[in-house]
């Protein structure tokens, strides 16, 4: 008997770990029910992921799920929330259980990790595409965003930067390794970021402003920019290198401009007023996670790049979806 909609979603989708007591009615219904904490606003966030864009179609469907699904986070995190519901949205050419199977064990274990239940979606029939939306809780007034920089802040980015970049090129054949776990390595990093949930929580009342790195800190700081109204200059000789990043590529230009332009990194770029700068390598202690001050905002428009002191005028652009 063939598979239908309800069959997919009872015997993959329907039993989950989480069980949240936020959640009143969840999947089997035609809306969730949910409960919002007294004293909390509501972040909510979309972001779709489409075969042969965002992941390759013969990609092994457990790193697609944790792709998916960290890729959302991450937007939560860059608001300092607390991650607490999900649904899914899931579109895919015929119903083929081996990858459903791999795909739900990648997509639970994180969702588990990170206490975040599946409260409802779709399945359709069509081209392979994933359509997320997480919804997480942050205290009223104290979400993160991207407006609040001012000029004379500082900026930092956590984590590393460069590696995603450097594990796509190895996937689709751009580059090569000699290294075999190297390559692994670099290409793990590329579809299972972690995202920075606690960070984005301990920075609540330290950063002026944060975003997450989708498209390449080149591009994504520009969004900082525009809604703040400020410039910035930045350090690339202070970038956070991988010891991997360096070993895939051991030109240090080319391996910063990899690090300035590389997309679905999921580290967070945030900026810092001079008064709470202090604070921050405390705040970030607790969850164990790095930051590294990269540059400083400027009045004016625009971002600036220096290498060791002295300008430099690279040409470079994030990455665009719909660039050809």
């Amino acid at each position: 008997m063939a598979t239908n909609e309800f069959d997919l979603i009872a015997r993959y989708f329907a039993h989950q770990a989480v069980n949240r007591k936020d959640v009143a009615l969840a999947i089997g219904d035609d809306c969730a029910v949910l409960d919002v904490p007294v004293g909390s606003q509501l972040a909510v966030s979309t972001d779709s992921l489409v075969a042969g864009t965002h992941f390759l179609s013969e990609a092994d469907p457990v790193r697609v799920a944790h792709k998916a699904l960290a890729s959302n986070l991450s937007d939560l995190a860059a608001m300092g929330a607390t991650p607490a519901w999900v649904s899914l949205a899931l579109t895919m050419p015929e119903p083929d259980e081996a990858w459903l199977a791999g795909f739900c064990q990648g997509f639970f274990a994180l969702a588990e990790y990170y206490n975040v239940q599946l409260i409802g979606g779709d399945t359709t029939k069509g081209p392979l595409s994933l359509t997320l939306t997480v919804q997480g809780f942050v205290p009223q007034g104290k979400a993160l965003t991207r407006c609040g920089a001012q000029s004379g802040d500082w900026i930092y980015v956590t984590g590393t930067l460069g590696d995603s970049a450097a594990g796509l090129a190895l996937l689709l054949g751009q580059k090569s390794v000699d290294d075999a776990a190297l390559a692994e390595t670099l290409i793990d990093r590329h579809y299972c970021a972690q995202p920075r949930i606690l960070a984005g929580q301990a920075l609540r009342g330290i950063a002026s402003a944060a975003l997450d790195i989708s498209d390449g800190l080149v591009s994504d700081l520009g969004h900082i920019l525009k809604r703040s109204g400020v410039a910035a200059v930045i350090e690339v000789d202070k970038l956070p290198l991988s010891e991997e990043l360096r070993r895939f590529e051991p030109d240090a230009e080319k391996a910063s401009q990899l690090a300035l332009t590389s997309g679905e990194e999921y580290e967070l770029c945030f900026t810092v007023p001079e008064v709470n700068r202090g604070a921050v390598e405390t705040a970030l202690a607790h969850c164990g996670v790095k930051a590294t001050c990269v540059g400083q905002l400027r009045p004016g428009t625009g971002i600036t790049l220096f290498n060791a002191g002295e300008a430099v005028d690279w040409q470079l652009q994030g990455y665009d979806h719909f660039a050809e």
